[in-house]
């Protein structure tokens, strides 16, 4: 279950040490954004001796390449692929044909390496209004494609909007990436909170974002990753909700009953499904003992 992936700078040997004392349930080891044009050939050699050299705690690794077009994607590719994070997030993806380049690719890696085809997964990130329009598109595009990350500031910089802590300018690209992800049947995360010191904030568009059907969500602080995972993870309301209602359904099947009534309401499928979703999720956490 990944609730939290955390942004670590790849040009920071200090960062990449200790990337995973911080809760996250994931990392991200970013070679895009976060890295300056002249550094991209150091970060990348930091990387690849940071996966080779250290753990990592046995999170699951997500490497941030450059995007198809620049000079840098290749050598990424024939760095990183070798290495099998469980996945690789492709940058600026605008459709379908995006990801089935770039899986190629890392197919023709695998092949060379003896690597078993697929082994490495994508996570692309989504982050211009094309990509966004094709959501589905990239999300069924290839079996490699597991999950999606929504990325607000560049998305809102497409847009020509402002991007804000209420998150408006944002709402439909939200909605869109959970319905595309759904439909595919793959994980959806949602942008970071990008004000380091908001507190309230980040825990009001974290909760948000659950809301909408995410599954999780990035973060670009450790201070951020505590909150997210709270967000994320099921209250023991819903725990024991949950259970009352998994108990609910063989009494009424005892009692004949086609349809069960809990708490003055009725107990249909998608509420059973509902609750089923919690307790995996809280065996999944170790929350399954916790009581009210």
């Amino acid at each position: 279950m990944i609730r939290s992936l955390l942004f670590v700078p790849g040009n920071s040997p200090a960062m990449l040490q200790n990337a995973d004392i911080h809760g996250a349930d994931a990392l991200i080891l970013d070679l895009e954004d976060a890295v300056a044009l002249k550094e991209k050939d150091g970060a990348r050699a930091l990387v690849k001796h940071a996966v080779k050299a250290l753990n990592f705690g046995g999170l699951p690794l997500v490497i941030r390449v450059n995007p198809l077009g620049s000079p840098y994607l290749e050598d990424d590719l024939l760095a990183m692929v070798p290495l099998r994070p469980a996945y690789l997030m492709p940058t600026k993806v605008s459709g379908a044909g995006d990801i089935q380049r770039i899986s190629a690719r890392m197919a023709e890696i695998e092949a060379s390496r003896g690597m078993k085809s697929g082994c490495v997964g994508l996570l692309p990130l989504i982050e211009t209004a094309l990509g966004v329009e094709n959501a589905f598109r990239i999300a069924s595009s290839d079996p490699r494609v597991q999950g999606m990350l929504l990325g607000a500031e560049d998305l809102a910089s497409d847009l020509g909007a402002a991007r804000s802590k209420a998150g408006r300018e944002i709402f439909y690209a939200r909605g869109r990436m959970v319905m595309a992800a759904r439909a595919a049947g793959i994980l959806v995360f949602d942008t970071p909170f990008t004000d380091v010191d908001d507190e309230e904030g980040l825990e009001k568009d974290a909760g948000f974002a659950k809301s909408l059907g995410f599954d999780g969500k990035a973060a670009i602080s450790p201070r951020h990753v505590a909150a997210i995972n709270l967000a994320f993870s099921p209250t023991v309301v819903e725990i024991n909700y949950a259970r009352e209602v998994m108990a609910a359904i063989p009494k009424g099947e005892e009692a004949g009953l086609g349809v069960v009534s809990l708490h003055g309401k009725m107990v249909d499928k998608p509420i059973v499904e509902r609750a089923k979703r919690v307790l995996a999720a809280a065996r999944q956490l170790g929350l399954e003992g916790e009581d009210e």
